[in-house]
């Protein structure tokens, strides 16, 4: 008979990941159930970490002490900085990884995490009991109750039978009842040669939740050796490689290149001709799919006036004899998949190892979720990755990381660690998916973040570090580090705001060389930095200080936080006059059908989402501003409340 366990996490995505390693490393004892353990993290999708906005996201969980940025930058074939010729809030990094070994070092990563417990079963069904006062002896906190007044027990596992927790982390991808479709075939999976979960949805139904359907989709896997390179053309990595880690100096697997190539005419006539054959277009698929990843049939129709697109050609492993073909996501027959390919140039002679499929499966909408990622329905239930209906890898790590710290908290009768829209892109990302929800799979921009200034890659480290720290989370190598570089950056700042240039011979001479106009007056080096064109590599000798040996994306963080030091001051005065109404609390039972003033409309919204703060309110789609103005009236008058004989 198993153990009891503080907290239970279920699917070993990267959203079960970063769940199981973070309640471990905040001291409880943790399982992560996973029905292959061989494939836990695997990338089933494309062979990458990161992106435009997911690069954002990646660098948060590391900098808050999870594992997707080691990892990455331990399996890494390819490292590039995207968005370089704009500004820095939105420059992101990519990682092309080693698929296996990705896998593999975390598997090994958590195997050595201590606490942690790894089983290979599958979930069938949750266990809850009454949450009257106590749980499993536990003391539960006011309205930390669920609404059916009930919290979590345990889980049944099918092999391995009831295993009891005090928390539980559902993190089960596109397995619940996950139905593949190759054409007009289809047949239940969770992805390609692994089972789905057919229980555990229904087991949630019981439970109060509510559920729907979405689709993702993925290319074919080719053979490389069926593949003429020579005529794409070449994308080489960056010197100096990026990395997701601070504590990452450099990649630790040889670098190789992708290639790209394009769609053509031919591609898609053959495509045209066969759309009814696609379950997309021929009714067999109901549910919507991702809008900003769409498959290759879905862009011919949306984009009639193209010619080609873009297609990258991507290496799935160093050792591996596959290829995935970015942006040619399919689910048509396996005959037409391999008529359309071979209109790609360099594909002309393309061998299928893998077919192009499409997957169905349940999430459950977000809005039943508390910004805590814990639903509303049982108590100690947390909910992260794709059953949020979110898309991508770095999205699923960040939600699970916040759900494995907040399953923690609540075994430890702590509040829930929320983050704010300020302070992170996972906080935008929870925030999005709990106040708005969504009907289709989410992927995150830097255009949701309304403060992206402030949540640049590069400082994720000095907004979260130090509170992963504190929960136990970042080891102390990596606390180490972070002080080193704070450090190093105060013993620059010093000498930059101490020293200055002035408008003499020698100042005339430095100013001819940076190739920036001489001073009119005596000015400090750190306001001299504020000018585009002036580096710290150019002020080092004039202040004092020596760059030797330190790092590129260091330097390049230092010069960004005084380049751009007046729009960040803008936005962070912006932020704390909007904090005071985004943190008003509004209780989890407020009587809003007792408020003055409010639409039937608003109220139902209201009752159903249950805002945590004002500022979640506000954000709620149809919520108006005379609406926000009552509840503001009501928080801090207590004014505003019909007595119960006055309603109606």
């Amino acid at each position: 008979m198993l153990p009891e366990f503080d907290v239970v996490v279920i699917g070993g995505g990267h959203a079960g990941c970063e769940a199981a390693h973070a309640a471990a490393r905040m001291g409880l004892s943790t399982a992560l159930v996973s029905m292959n353990l061989h494939k836990l993290a695997m990338a089933s999708c494309n062979p990458a970490i990161g992106g435009l906005a997911k690069g954002h996201l990646a660098r948060e969980v590391d900098a808050m002490g999870g594992l997707m940025g080691r990892v990455a930058d331990a399996t890494g074939i390819q490292f590039r900085r995207l968005n370089v010729s704009k500004g820095p809030a939105v420059r992101s990094t990519r990682a092309q990884i080693d698929q296996d070994r990705y896998a593999r070092v975390m598997r090994a990563m958590l195997e050595a995490t201590p606490g942690l417990v790894l089983l290979e079963d599958e979930a069938v069904q949750v266990l809850c009991q009454p949450c009257k006062g106590t749980q499993l002896g536990m003391e539960v906190a006011e309205g930390g109750c669920g609404s059916t007044g009930l919290g979590i027990s345990g889980v049944e596992l099918k092999a391995a039978g009831r295993v009891r927790c005090r928390s539980l982390v559902l993190c089960a991808g596109t397995f619940l009842r996950g139905v593949i479709h190759i054409g007009t075939r289809q047949f239940s999976a969770g992805r390609m040669d692994d089972a789905s979960s057919e229980s555990m949805t229904a087991s949630l139904l019981k439970l109060g939740l509510t559920t729907a359907r979405l689709k993702t989709g993925t290319p074919a896997r080719i053979l490389a050796s069926s593949v003429d390179l020579s005529v794409m053309r070449t994308q080489h990595g960056d010197v100096p490689p990026p990395m997701f880690s601070w504590s990452s100096a450099h990649p630790v697997l040889p670098q190789v290149p992708c290639y790209e190539t394009h769609t053509t005419i031919e591609t898609h006539r053959i495509l045209s001709e066969n759309l009814h054959l696609s379950p997309l277009f021929s009714g067999q698929i109901q549910s919507r799919g991702p809008r900003y990843c769409p498959s290759i049939e879905d862009k011919i129709v949306r984009f009639a006036d193209r010619e080609s697109h873009q297609v990258f050609i991507e290496p799935v492993g160093l050792d591996s004899p596959l290829l995935y073909p970015n942006g040619l996501s399919t689910s048509l027959p396996l005959d037409v998949q391999e008529r359309f390919l071979r209109t790609v140039p360099g594909l002309e002679k393309v061998a299928i190892a893998v077919p192009a499929y499409a997957i169905e499966y349940d999430f459950f909408p977000p809005t039943q979720l508390r910004p805590s990622l814990e639903t509303r329905a049982v108590s100690g239930l947390f909910l992260a990755g794709q059953v949020n209906g979110t898309s991508g890898y770095e999205e699923a790590a960040a939600q699970g990381l916040l759900a494995g710290i907040n399953a923690a908290q609540s075994v430890l009768g702590k509040e829930p660690v929320v983050l704010g829209r300020h302070e992170a892109y996972a906080g935008v990302l929870v925030d999005d998916l709990t106040t708005l929800g969504t009907s289709e799979p989410y992927r995150m921009f830097t255009s949701r973040a309304e403060y992206r200034l402030l949540l640049r890659e590069a400082n994720a480290p000095k907004r979260l570090t130090p509170l992963g720290r504190s929960l136990g989370i970042v080891q102390q190598e990596q606390w180490d580090d972070f002080q080193a570089r704070a450090a190093w950056e105060e013993r620059i700042l010093g000498p930059l705001r101490e020293q200055s240039i002035a408008p003499d011979d020698q100042g005339i001479r430095w100013a001819q060389e940076v190739g920036t106009p001489v001073p009119a007056s005596k000015t400090r080096c750190i306001r001299l930095l504020e000018r585009p064109e002036v580096t710290l590599a150019s002020l080092a000798t004039v202040a004092g200080f020596s760059l030797d040996g330190v790092r590129h994306d260091q330097i390049e963080e230092l010069e960004t936080m005084v380049k751009f030091s007046g729009y960040i001051a803008r936005e962070e005065n912006i932020v704390a006059r909007l904090r005071s109404m985004e943190n008003k609390s509004l209780p989890p039972e407020f009587p809003y059908r007792l408020v003055e003033g409010l639409t039937t409309e608003v109220v139902e919204k209201l009752e159903k989402i249950r805002p945590a703060t004002l500022g979640q309110a506000s954000r709620i789609p149809g919520m108006t501003p005379a609406a926000v103005a009552n509840l503001l009236i009501v928080l801090t008058r207590g004014k505003g409340i019909r007595r119960d004989d006055e309603e109606g």
